[in-house]
């Protein structure tokens, strides 16, 4: 088992948090809903104190776009990492 994950009551749960900073224009960000809602858990989108639901068009829409924003989660989905990885601030 992975490092970041622990096995209770037979369900896995991921014990640390996951972040991100990504980079997401106004043109990607019907994609990156797309990716989120592929996800069963919660996913945040923040830009300082303000955390929006990944989940939500208008939520990511009202962030500024032209900052670096934090994508975090507890939980794990291959494809919405390797998606991540592509908007992912170097």
């Amino acid at each position: 088992m992975e490092p970041n994950l622990r096995k209770g009551n037979g369900i896995i749960m991921v014990k640390e948090r996951i972040k991100h900073v990504v980079r997401i224009t106004p043109s990607e960000v019907k994609n990156f809903v797309h990716e989120a809602e592929s996800c069963n858990f919660d996913i945040d989108v923040s830009l300082g104190s303000i955390v929006v639901d990944a989940k939500s068009i208008l939520g990511i829409l009202a962030l500024n776009l032209q900052k670096n924003l934090t994508v975090s989660y507890y939980g794990e989905n291959e494809k919405f990492e390797e998606y991540l990885a592509t908007i992912e601030v170097k």
